[in-house]
């Protein structure tokens, strides 16, 4: 029997920014002793996922509170990101098997005058800000002057992204999207930023706080992903929450909405219940968007208990042909100074009721991996990029 063969549907549930420790490069990008989810179990006096440490979390990197497992129900490993950067769009891709040679451009002293006079002009309308911040507090610092202004809050972090926040009651949230999506038009070339995204808030004066009605408008991927090739094979290929918007919708048969940890763990749920073979990719951004970006370890450490907790109504669900994949994108470690995405190993656990248990898969090359395994247990030829583990599991 070919791996192929056995599987018919494969889940994977993306933990954005829960990295498992620094890459050999990860000082170029500033980020020397990120270390996610290392750093977050010291951090609160060790972790409590009974689950997955019985899956093999504590198997992958040592983790407080989170024994390594003699006999782990899943195959565990940690995929090394190969291209450069650290942005969740580039790290999606990777995962879905295509690699990005140059990195997105990163803009360290705002956006250059021409872009944003180009900006102004297209939106007839100032702008507010321009420089990299965390958007938590760049909305305290200039949500009053916006609010009396009208003119929206442009910023950027050490993430390819151009940000546009603005007051739900002075800029509504579909007149924020339709200028975002004005802006992706206009980013292209050499400021082709990775993702373009609609911040909207809410409150008053020393009191805004950011609404879940983000948006991320991303590049469309220059080349067939995973996702495009099982579309194209007759595939159900369904993506949960902000998956669709960072492949710019490419190569999905199916779309569904989610804004937050709980509802993308509701609609994995759901669609498992009524789309029986092919793929389903949900992210639980809160992870990283709440938690990680607004360095926060004890909620962070909170969501994680949350998601382990839900895991085995989850697991009880699946059915032997099923393959399940637990990674991540990159890092967003919420002990260290910093607010960006971390350059890091991401975890990566294969879980399923038909295949091997406690294989170590090691540490592999590339995310492209991922996306390898998955054609193969599918029975498509991938993107060539990538080494399946599935034979070792299977």
């Amino acid at each position: 029997m070919s791996p192929s063969d056995s599987i018919s549907r494969v889940l994977v549930i993306l933990l954005d920014g829960v990295g498992v420790g620094e890459l050999p490069d990860a000082g170029d990008y500033g980020d020397k002793g990120s270390n996610t989810l290392g750093n977050l179990a010291q951090a609160v006096g060790g972790l409590k996922l009974p689950h997955l440490e019985l899956m093999g979390l504590g198997n992958i990197i040592p983790l407080k509170g989170v024994p390594p497992q003699g006999s782990p129900q899943a195959n565990y490993g940690k995929l090394s990101e190969r291209a450069p950067g650290k942005d969740s769009t580039s790290g999606h891709w990777e995962l879905m098997g295509l690699t990005l040679k140059r990195p997105f451009p990163t803009y360290p002293n705002g956006f250059p005058p021409q872009l944003i006079r180009k900006f102004e002009a297209m939106i007839g309308r100032k702008v507010l800000g321009n420089y990299p911040a965390s958007g938590t507090q760049i909305i305290q610092d200039l949500g009053e002057e916006h609010q009396k202004s009208g003119w929206p809050i442009v910023y950027t972090s050490a993430d390819s992204v151009f940000q546009i926040a603005a007051h739900e009651e002075v800029i509504p949230p579909e007149e924020l999207y339709q200028i975002c999506f004005q802006t992706r038009e206009i980013l292209s070339g050499e400021d082709g930023v990775g993702r373009v995204i609609a911040r909207p808030f809410l409150g008053q004066p020393g009191s805004y706080w950011r609404t879940e009605r983000r948006k991320d408008f991303s590049l469309p991927p220059p080349g067939n992903t995973v996702l495009d090739l099982l579309k194209v094979n007759g595939y159900p290929v369904v993506g949960i929450g902000k998956i669709p918007d960072l492949f710019a919708g490419k190569g999905f048969t199916q779309t569904v909405k989610a804004k937050n940890n709980p509802e993308n763990m509701a609609k994995i749920l759901e669609t498992c219940g009524r789309v029986e073979r092919g793929l389903i990719f949900t992210n639980l951004v809160d992870f990283d968007m709440l938690w990680g970006h607004r360095n926060d370890p004890q909620r962070f450490a909170q969501g994680l208990e949350e998601f382990d907790g839900w895991l085995p109504k989850f697991l009880e669900t699946l059915i032997p042909s099923d393959l399940l994949l637990i990674t991540a994108d990159h890092g967003c470690d919420p002990t260290t100074p910093s607010t960006d995405h971390s350059r890091e190993y991401v975890p990566v656990l294969a879980w399923g009721k038909g295949i091997r248990s406690g294989v170590d898969l090691g540490i592999r090359e590339t995310f492209a991996d991922l996306g390898a395994a998955i054609s193969q247990a599918l029975g498509i030829r991938g993107t060539g990029e990538g080494r399946s583990f599935l034979r070792e599991i299977v």
